[in-house]
């Protein structure tokens, strides 16, 4: 079977590397375009591209899908299916339509819930307590079609972005190639998503991650963890920015919104509108991520101090 492969991050490549392993043929690979990234902001190849030029696959990136000319480009690869995973762009009809057995998506959540391009983030931020992968049949709306296959995922309490993620790559991987095996063989049977349940998880940026501390204790530590790594959930200090990167809920203590209550060797209590949180890790303006003890070091952090201010 011929697979044209289309992905972007390190989720992606992750299900590449199982389907480089497996009986199919990857014939071509699409991944977005080089972008400057990192703090030095240094162009770099996306993790799909790294891989697919390590192996030799012929590897296409383009701006947009609707490009003059890349249909008629894809088509000479005569592909039976496609394998999209964290992409990134618009797939409009023609490109959905061109291979004979379509798109197939690795989505990271159970839909309906949670369409879009966040969907780890958001499961975070709502306290969801499973997630999992949907293997699913690509339509021209945003996660919209029919559902192949599922896994299931609990979410530990501690989940970041990242280790939540890590297991659903590992996850989506592990899904695709028996999926394949079985959408070849005509056992797959696509099932529509019901209505009821869906949700939308949209593009979050940096003012998503700014810290609330009206809120609940446990919503600011599902803030804290949503945006672990990127962009590092803040509040703000002095001026600047003060990057909080690991907290535990911490209940029966008063105070005013964001007073820092009380300061210990490993930890400074902050308090939220209802409980309050235990700042373990955080990090100042240009400095590097520090555990409590190394940050208090020259950093004026005391009880009766307001955070976000």
């Amino acid at each position: 079977m011929k697979v044209i492969f289309a992905g972007t991050p390190e989720f992606a490549a992750r299900a590449l590397q199982q389907l480089l392993h497996s009986e199919f043929e990857i014939v071509l690979v699409l991944t977005q375009p080089d972008r400057p990234a990192g703090r030095g902001m240094n162009v770099r190849a996306s993790a799909v591209k790294q891989l697919a030029l390590r192996h030799g696959i012929s590897l296409m990136q383009p701006q947009t899908l609707k490009e003059p000319g890349l249909l008629e480009s894809l088509k000479q690869f005569s592909p039976d299916v496609m394998i999209v995973a964290a992409y990134g762009l618009i797939f409009p009809k023609a490109v959905l339509e061109l291979p004979r057995l379509g798109c197939i998506n690795i989505h990271a959540s159970l839909l309906p819930r949670w369409r879009g391009a966040a969907p780890v983030q958001h499961a975070l931020l709502a306290g969801d307590t499973e997630t999992g992968i949907s293997i699913m049949q690509m339509d021209e709306g945003l996660d919209t079609g029919p559902v192949l296959m599922q896994t299931r995922l609990k979410i530990a309490a501690d989940e970041t972005a990242q280790t939540l993620q890590d297991k659903l790559a590992q996850q989506g991987g592990e899904a695709i190639v028996p999926a394949l095996r079985a959408l070849e063989r005509g056992e797959l049977h696509p099932q529509p998503q019901p209505w009821h349940g869906a949700s939308y998880a949209g593009k979050l940026g940096k003012a998503d991650a700014q810290i609330n501390w009206e809120n609940e204790a446990a919503q600011v530590d599902r803030t804290v963890r949503a945006f672990n790594p990127s962009p590092g959930a803040y509040t703000r200090f002095n001026g600047e920015i003060l990057k909080i990167w690991k907290v535990k809920p911490w209940d029966h203590l008063a105070g005013k919104p964001g007073e820092i209550v009380r300061v210990e060797e490993d930890g400074i209590l902050v308090a939220c509108g209802t409980g309050a949180i235990r700042i373990e890790e955080a990090q100042r303006a240009g400095g590097k991520r520090l555990p409590v003890r190394e940050l208090l070091q020259g950093y004026p952090l005391k009880p009766g101090i307001c955070l976000g201010a």
